[in-house]
């Protein structure tokens, strides 16, 4: 399992980011390899951070190419400050399991 981090500085959205951003989401969506997507931002909302899962490394370079995805990438100073990307293998996940996650629950729990 593979995810990838898109953290970023919201700017100025108009109709144009709301239309690719949903585009795009639904081409995540509908790709087989697509596991699911956690998003976070930090309190004061000055910083974002959306969390894509795929099943396969080849999953997540077939979204990366996609061109309404290379559309957007090439707009992404009308919307945003600034952006980071984190791609990463899931070696392992763990928790209390009082709550469902994308990732699989390393029962072995973990340090």
């Amino acid at each position: 399992m593979y995810s990838a981090s898109f953290v970023w500085e919201p700017g100025d959205y108009d109709a144009e980011f709301h239309r690719l951003n949903k585009a795009i989401d639904d081409v995540a969506r509908s790709l087989p390899g697509f596991l699911g997507v956690d998003a976070w931002q930090s309190a004061d909302a000055s910083r974002k951070n959306a969390i894509y899962y795929w099943d396969s490394l080849d999953t997540l370079k077939v979204f990366s190419a996609h061109p309404t995805h290379l559309e957007a990438k090439r707009q992404y100073a009308r919307w945003y400050k600034g952006y980071h990307i984190v791609i990463s293998e899931v070696l392992r996940s763990y928790g209390d399991e009082s709550f469902s996650h994308i990732t699989p629950n390393d029962r072995k729990g973990g340090s």
